[in-house]
């Protein structure tokens, strides 16, 4: 299990990571797309990862808006695997 990171860490590894914001114990990105099969598409792809990783982000589609919620249950907040599934993330919206 990883430490819980402080307010300030987890302000440090957004500037890296602009897309992505925090709210209140988590962060959250939100990733729009034209078409809703691209949305679906995506959402697989994030899936593969997080079960790959075993770390599982919170997902809520909104037809072709995709919004990305992660945070670490067992210590109820953001923890440097949050910001490494952050990091995969991007790899694949980008």
């Amino acid at each position: 299990m990883s430490d819980l990171l402080d307010e300030g860490e987890v302000t440090a590894a957004l500037k890296k990571m602009p897309d992505w914001e925090l709210e209140g114990n988590s962060i959250e990105r939100t990733v729009e797309f034209e078409e809703f099969m691209e949305a679906i598409d995506f959402v697989n792809l994030v899936a593969e990862v997080a079960e790959d990783s075993q770390h599982h982000p919170e997902i809520d589609i909104r037809f072709s808006q995709v919004v990305l919620r992660l945070r670490t249950e067992d210590v109820g907040g953001v923890t440097e695997l949050d910001i490494e599934m952050a990091h995969r993330i991007d790899n694949l919206a980008d």
